[in-house]
């Protein structure tokens, strides 16, 4: 019996410094390759866009201010969670904002208010109604 018990530690050793030895390598390898195809042109930095939203809380009442300083319009929509349970949280319209625009967007709660926070989609495109 304890034979096999040092025959299969022996094993275990065995495979544990293999696989120790041939992950880093196989790692190596598989760096220069992903190198090698993309050595065409670098990737190119994404156009900054985005409304900067500014927040407050007073009360029962939510409101938020986006300004679009960018070329491509954003998609802002406000979100108010409210403290009681029975209270029912809300999400406003989504609101397009065009370059250089500025948008109020204001929210309320029966209560207090929990959390409140905007969230942003880049423009989508309206069907056009034939």
């Amino acid at each position: 019996m304890r034979g096999t018990r040092h025959r299969t530690r022996s094993l275990l050793v065995a495979s544990a410094v293999v696989a120790g030895l041939l992950v880093p390598a196989g790692l190596y390898a598989a760096g220069h390759v992903g190198a090698a195809g993309s050595a065409g042109s670098p990737a190119a930095d994404p156009e900054p866009s985005g409304a900067e939203c500014r927040t407050s809380v007073k009360g029962s009442r939510v409101v938020a201010y986006c300004h679009n300083p960018y070329p491509s319009t954003d998609r802002v929509q406000l979100h108010t969670e409210c403290a009681r349970w029975w209270d029912i949280d809300a999400d406003s319209k989504p609101v397009d904002i065009g370059p250089g625009r500025t948008v109020r967007l204001d929210d309320r709660c029966w209560k207090e208010v929990g959390s409140a926070w905007v969230t942003h989609a880049a423009e989508t495109h309206k069907a056009k109604a034939s």
